[in-house]
């Protein structure tokens, strides 16, 4: 079961402090028009994986460039993962599907699905297993893309 994270009064935003990828992000930049955090929960109401999404125009190659973007009324055509972690083994992969789908039914216009990730092994192994490919390799950091 996928929570949408859509205010700053949501009792789940606290999961935000769990983050390792992306700490410092605030959470007014991770919830607006064209953020937005995903929530996947278990049959128990519990929390499993998380992830944080931007809907843009273009693709950002640096987390400057992805905080520093303007949101035009353009249609938003990319859905940019820029930071994800689980509480279970699996989840991670589980709520990327899940996150596509909820993201084709709420946002037609999205055709693009990529990351913004830390150049580490750890962020490459987990994209490349679950199907995506590079797509620029940026001074600080890699954008994989999901086919």
């Amino acid at each position: 079961m996928l929570h949408i994270i859509k205010t700053l009064t949501d009792p789940l935003l606290k999961l935000l402090s769990d983050d390792p990828v992306r700490p410092e992000i605030p959470p007014e930049f991770r919830v607006s028009t064209n953020s937005e955090i995903i929530v996947s929960k278990d049959e128990m109401d519990m929390p499993t994986a998380v992830v944080c999404v931007q809907y843009r125009d273009s693709i950002p190659r640096s987390k400057q460039e992805l905080i520093e973007y303007t949101h035009s009324n353009n249609s938003d055509r990319v859905a940019v993962f820029y930071t994800i972690w689980s509480y279970r083994a699996g989840a991670g992969r589980s709520l990327i599907n899940s996150a596509r789908a909820h993201i084709e039914s709420t946002r037609p216009t999205v055709t693009q699905y990529v990351t913004l990730s830390p150049k580490t092994e750890m962020a490459r192994t987990f994209h490349l297993r679950n199907g995506a490919s590079v797509l620029n390799d940026n001074p600080d950091s890699v954008n994989y893309w999901y086919k």
